[in-house]
């Protein structure tokens, strides 16, 4: 049997992940935490499971606190309603993110892929996982961004570049400018790769909002580019940009 632990503090949510994972005949749940003060204790005093499945917003702070707290040696399914963790998460022995409502489908998946990666000896190897991760990226969809006190989810195709200035990394989209909480190299790592990319060290554009590229006999690349006006491609970027466009 799998031994498994659940993570989440809304009941609801708790309830239909259990009943959703009673299908599965190989898997236990032998745990269930609703804060980071209880799964501290819990993970302090019980054996670690193989498996936990766990959202990321508690009330008394985030998951990942528990485990920098305890370390796991655990393979870690994220069930959370925003994706703006994803990075993150997949530093923290994470092989998957669910994004809630959770599909049955998405669940089997998750679960194939954590059968189809355990050694039979059922022990689990950090270095495996990183593995794993670098193999199966996750791509980032929506970010949460912060309006005032209120929050607001945007979509990363709604996002025509991301831009670092004053040691802040901001999100433009058609409407206004959102601050992020992320940096320019955490965005290249979780951005779709065929839609987004680094034309130099200040700007990660998409490619839907390019209006024109004009290229000089000096090998200089500039982009008309909404709502932006004009975007310069680095010169050590240019050659990568131009098999990024027709890749």
């Amino acid at each position: 049997m799998i031994k498994t632990v659940i993570i989440e503090d809304e009941k609801p949510a708790l309830r239909k992940l259990e009943r959703m994972l009673s299908e599965f005949t190989d898997i236990e749940v032998v745990g269930k935490v609703e804060s980071v003060e209880e799964g501290v204790r819990w993970f302090s005093e019980n054996e670690q499971p193989q498996l936990i499945f766990s959202d990321i917003v508690l009330g008394d702070g985030l998951s990942f606190d528990i485990f920098e707290k305890v370390p796991t040696k655990g393979f870690i399914i994220y069930t959370t309603a925003f994706d703006q963790y994803t990075l993150k998460a997949f530093k923290l022995n994470s092989i998957d993110y669910l994004l809630k409502p959770i599909l049955n489908e998405d669940l089997q998946n998750a679960i194939d892929k954590f059968k189809s990666f355990l050694p039979t000896d059922n022990s689990v190897n950090s270095q495996d996982i990183k593995q794993l991760i670098k193999k199966d990226k996750t791509t980032l969809s929506r970010i949460l961004v912060k309006i005032g006190y209120n929050l607001k989810i945007v979509q990363t195709n709604e996002v025509s570049c991301f831009y670092s200035e004053n040691k802040i990394v901001y999100l433009q989209t058609k409407e206004r400018t959102y601050p992020s909480d992320f940096t320019l190299d955490e965005l290249e790592d979780v951005l779709d790769e065929k839609k987004f990319f680094r034309v130099n060290r200040q700007f990660i554009i998409n490619s839907d909002y390019i209006k024109n590229i004009h290229t000089s006999p000096n090998y200089k690349v500039e982009l008309e580019f909404q709502p932006q006006e004009e975007i310069t491609v680095s010169r050590d970027r240019v050659k990568d940009f131009k098999d990024w466009l027709i890749g």
